[in-house]
């Protein structure tokens, strides 16, 4: 049982340390949110892309791609937003509702998947299954949902739309993908000086990305829209992971990509929700009470799940 708990704390511990030393970092006067922010756009423009890439091209990617997993991201991605949409009824106020759907479905996987599966396996490849059949969809039915409940736009119009195609195809983390499925593919080989640059950069990936969020994380915000935070919480950590975790194991998935399943279920909404939001003229109270929430209980969540699928001998 020991053994199980310190495996997995292996794998949340460092993660939720870089988050602490972010923090820190803010608390003393060393990172401004202005940097946290610069931080967070390198992160997702350079820093994860190419660690994608690196991971895509440094395997086999017949070994890699597993349809029946994408098809598994797609349907339980499906499933969380219609669920999360038919519960947002309960709110009175329109645009309270768009945030609470982003909010209640939309992860970290990108950051955090990654993040545990480098520390756990030494490699994310199984995140970028994640990315491909689900982050697409993330992005589709933000747009869709935030558009068509915003006090201050006409709904989804065809301008909103192509907007939304046009981020996708060029989203960095799709892009980083797409650059290694089609490196791997033609077999391009790697000269040692590409390799060990492609390399570094990757490795800044994980570490800078975290601290960025560590330092972007504000208690006082937490406290707004405390109510509908909590049950968007709930989901987001509880919930999603209770109803579709043992439909992957069903389904036969294990080890890396089963705690790949359990990030893309169970990890903290994502602050992308919160810039979103504010873009398309919500308020965003709800939306960074819930980024706050998640991002700080999800320290203790992520555990013990993993810690349950470690004592099942699942991981």
């Amino acid at each position: 049982m020991l053994d199980n708990l310190i495996y997995c704390l292996n794998g949340t511990v460092p993660v939720f340390l870089l988050m602490l030393l972010g923090m820190l970092f803010r608390k003393i006067g060393f990172f401004s949110q202005d940097f946290a922010d610069k931080l967070n756009s390198y992160v997702f423009k350079v820093g994860l892309p190419v660690m994608l890439f690196k991971d895509l091209t440094g395997s086999d990617f017949f070994q890699v791609w597993d349809t029946s997993f994408v098809v598994f991201c797609l349907l339980a991605t499906l499933a969380s937003i219609l669920l999360t949409a038919l519960l947002s009824r309960l709110l009175k106020e329109p645009p309270l509702r768009g945030e609470f759907v982003q909010a209640g479905y939309r992860s970290s996987v990108a950051l955090l998947g990654a993040a545990f599966l480098e520390n756990l396996y030494g490699n994310a490849g199984a995140a970028s299954l994640i990315i491909i059949g689900a982050v697409p969809l993330y992005n589709a039915a933000a747009v869709a949902v935030l558009s068509l409940t915003s006090p201050s736009q006409p709904g989804l119009t065809r301008g909103a739309l192509k907007k939304v195609v046009r981020g996708i195809l060029t989203t960095p983390i799709i892009l980083g993908i797409a650059a290694g499925l089609v490196w791997t593919l033609l077999r391009i080989p790697q000269p040692a000086i590409l390799t060990k640059t492609v390399n570094s950069i990757a490795a800044t990936g994980t570490p800078l990305g975290l601290m960025a969020l560590g330092a972007s994380f504000d208690w006082e915000k937490a406290a707004g829209r405390l109510k509908p935070a909590l049950s968007a919480t709930a989901l987001k950590l509880v919930v999603f992971v209770a109803l579709f975790l043992p439909v992957a194991v069903a389904m036969g998935f294990r080890d890396d990509k089963l705690v790949a399943a359990l990030a893309m279920l169970g990890s903290p909404t994502t602050v992308s929700c919160f810039v979103m939001a504010r873009n398309m003229g919500h308020e965003g109270t709800l939306t960074s009470s819930t980024v706050m929430l998640t991002t700080g209980l999800s320290a203790f969540t992520l555990t013990l799940w993993l810690y349950l699928l470690k004592c099942l001998a699942l991981i």
